[in-house]
């Protein structure tokens, strides 16, 4: 899918279409952590793929 253009609205929100939501996997109801990744970067995650991340972090120490 080709970027769009979004706009962050008065309250902060941001409305995202499904096509975007689909192609990255995700469904409306899923849960997501978001974070900036550097200056004009957000990220959002599946909650439960960071999970599995840090898991398998920990286990590496």
């Amino acid at each position: 899918m080709e970027p769009i253009q979004l706009t962050i609205a008065e309250d902060g929100t941001v409305v995202l279409p499904l096509g975007v939501l689909a192609e990255a996997g995700l469904s409306p109801g899923n849960s997501v952590l978001a974070y900036s990744n550097g200056d004009g970067r957000i990220v959002l995650r599946r909650e439960e793929d960071a999970v599995q991340d840090l898991i398998q972090y920990r286990h590496l120490d």
